[in-house]
């Protein structure tokens, strides 16, 4: 038996407000074992982030630890502490040293005034006695260690490959000035992907006993979501450290976790090892969350989700009880059934044609003026038949989001066509320009930004039609408000609430409704569920699909997640560098990918089943 580091008992963590206590963990327990890992799961607010933080001594008020035991090392008893009971000057000498945590947002977690090198070095520094020199040496091993920075010997090669007269006596300063400029970069200048890398030295800088990684690859590509993944592994298993992996995403658990916590409400509903959670769940909660993840290898007509599952009801003392369901399974689409759907589109004509669209951003030279363009969208050509989803999918940066913008004339094109309904609209403007605009709309990734908070619901998705004065007064404009809210699975009460009283799931319903209220023909839905829980993705996907049959939309899907793509589309194009790399139906682009990139794309995907567990090599652009 392995050394227990972390042993959580009875842990009840509770909110408080003017009116009321809300109970965010009640009466967890697990313990975690040296070079194991533990994966939490749950949809959000189910009470991961707060395990995490009341581990971490992080809470703020009015969260409170109202019960329980945290305790570290506790095997060892002359050693052992309960975190619980620790004073806050004293909680500061484990955080960071002992016990460190992954956030899921980097560009929140760092300080974009300071460059990364004294982040990291500040860090060492307060946990470690060393000099500010040896602080930076240290930040520097880690950030090779990570792999943002290169070895030492790499380095020294690639100086000497692009210079052939190179003095190899300056070589041990190149290499001095190349580690030390990374250290010199702001978090603005660093990808995602490169920003997490440096969150993950940050954390391991100080050689923790416990990681915490809290949803660290949520925000990133599948590809890059790889290797990130990959990484962590890596350095677990070098260092013989315990980990806490917390994710909404079974499939992302399946691959990484040796133990498995579900979470739902603040309870763990389901614990046990990876493969048996997997194999053979015992709770309606986690069957659900298995199964309203798309499926690369099947094509339902519709996803299940959670409440296919299970009922939940709250009894009048506050007590939650879930009835467990037998869904009805889901029926195939068939072979038959998608060739016929994709005869009937090949003899329509175009609803929008694409041709040789390009647009560029300039890159200023010395004086300010114009040095090259650097080109997000490169000539590219393609069309869209009435009632037919075209699936976009790449890795962020390939050009997704700027060619969506340019087909809704947000961005203006430098070259190019853009054939609506057999008019070109690339040089339409004024009145001509806003008319079009009731026939395309788009629903944003984030939600959470797309709504003024200041607003309230019913206004937000009234205002599209009071500015193209549809409807004669406002009693008729309010019905059909109504009317959509209802449609997307709102009650009409929600008219007179504001976007923050919502979740992100109802949100994201609150911005379909309001792309609706103009009964367009052409919608893009640009990565329009990556910031959603899985079980909530599932109920917005099948939402989508039921307007596209009721309202006979047309659709442009994008995700950088070809598993969502594949059962929203008919057609699938694969974009990388701003260009169409591979194009043809949803099943053969899975099937028979033919570029490289397409396949590590399709790769990269974790899928939850049995034969992709975790510790295998997780392919890579």
């Amino acid at each position: 038996m392995r050394e227990t580091v972390l042993e959580v008992r009875n842990l009840q963590v509770e909110f408080t407000s003017d009116d009321n206590i809300v109970r965010a963990l009640d009466g967890i327990s697990f313990a975690l074992h040296r070079g194991e890992t533990l994966g939490i799961v749950g949809e959000s607010g189910s009470g991961k982030s707060v395990t995490a933080l009341a581990v971490m001594g992080l809470l703020q008020t009015p969260g409170i630890v109202a019960g329980g035991e945290i305790w570290f090392r506790p095997q060892e008893n002359a050693n052992s502490i309960d975190l619980v009971k620790l004073p806050p000057e004293q909680m500061q000498l484990h955080r960071g040293g002992d016990i460190a945590m992954i956030f899921q947002e980097p560009m929140s977690s760092l300080n974009p005034v300071y460059d990364i090198g004294f982040q990291l070095t500040e860090a060492i520094m307060r946990h470690q006695n060393v000099s500010a020199s040896q602080a930076k040496q240290i930040a520097i091993a880690g950030l090779q260690e990570v792999k943002l920075l290169p070895s030492d010997e790499e380095i020294q090669q690639q100086y000497t490959e692009t210079s052939a007269k190179l003095d190899p006596s300056k070589l041990p300063q190149l290499v001095k000035e190349h580690k030390e400029a990374m250290l010199e970069r702001y978090p603005h200048q660093l990808s995602g992907g490169q920003l997490q890398r440096v969150m993950i030295a940050m954390a391991i800088s100080c050689n923790p006993l416990i990681l915490i990684a809290d949803e660290p690859t949520t925000a990133l590509d599948v590809t890059v979501q790889a290797t990130i993944l990959e990484l962590i592994q890596e350095l677990q298993q070098s260092r013989d450290m315990a980990m806490i992996f917390i994710t909404h995403d079974l499939g992302l658990i399946s691959e990484i976790a040796d133990q498995v916590a579900v979470m739902y409400k603040g309870k763990v509903v389901e614990f046990g090892a990876s493969e048996q959670i997997f194999n053979s769940p015992q709770h309606p909660y986690t069957k659900g969350l298995i199964a309203c993840r798309p499926s690369l290898d099947r094509r339902p007509q519709k996803l299940l989700t959670v409440s296919d599952y299970m009922s939940v009801e709250e009894t009048p003392t506050g007590q939650v009880v879930i009835q467990a369901k037998e869904p009805a399974q889901p029926i195939e689409v068939t072979t038959e059934e998608i060739a016929a759907r994709l005869a009937n589109f090949n003899e329509k004509e175009p609803l929008l044609q694409i041709r040789n669209l390009k647009v560029g951003f300039p890159v200023r030279g010395v004086f300010g003026g114009t040095k090259r363009y650097n080109m997000a969208v490169n000539g590219v050509s393609f069309d869209v038949k009435p009632g037919e989803t075209l699936g976009l999918v790449g890795e962020s940066g390939c050009g997704k989001t700027t060619l969506a913008r340019m087909l809704l004339r947000l961005i203006e094109p430098m070259s190019g066509q853009i054939i609506f309904e057999k008019q070109d609209i690339t040089s339409l403007k004024g009145e001509a320009l806003q008319k079009l605009r009731r026939e395309m709309q788009i629903v944003f990734q984030n939600p959470f930004s797309s709504l003024d908070p200041r607003m309230k619901v019913g206004d937000a998705v009234m205002e599209p039609l009071i500015i193209h004065a549809v409807g004669k007064t406002k009693q008729q404009r309010r019905g059909r408000v109504v009317e959509l809210l209802e449609r997307v699975g709102l009650s009409a009460d929600a008219i007179n609430r504001y976007p923050h009283q919502f979740s992100g799931g109802q949100r994201q319903r609150i911005c379909i409704a309001r792309s609706l209220a103009l009964n367009p023909k052409f919608i893009i839905c640009d990565e329009s569920v990556s910031a959603l829980d899985v079980s909530v993705q599932a109920q917005v996907l099948n939402l989508l699909k039921e307007l596209q049959e009721d309202f006979q939309l047309t659709y442009i899907f994008i995700s950088h997640d070809l598993s969502v793509v594949k059962f929203m589309s008919d057609r699938i194009l694969v974009m990388n560098r701003g260009q169409i790399v591979e194009e043809g139906t949803s099943e053969s682009i899975y099937q028979e990918p033919k570029e490289e990139y397409t396949q590590k794309l399709i790769a990269a995907i974790p899928t939850g089943s049995p034969e992709r567990v975790r510790n295998r090599h997780l392919p890579t652009l």
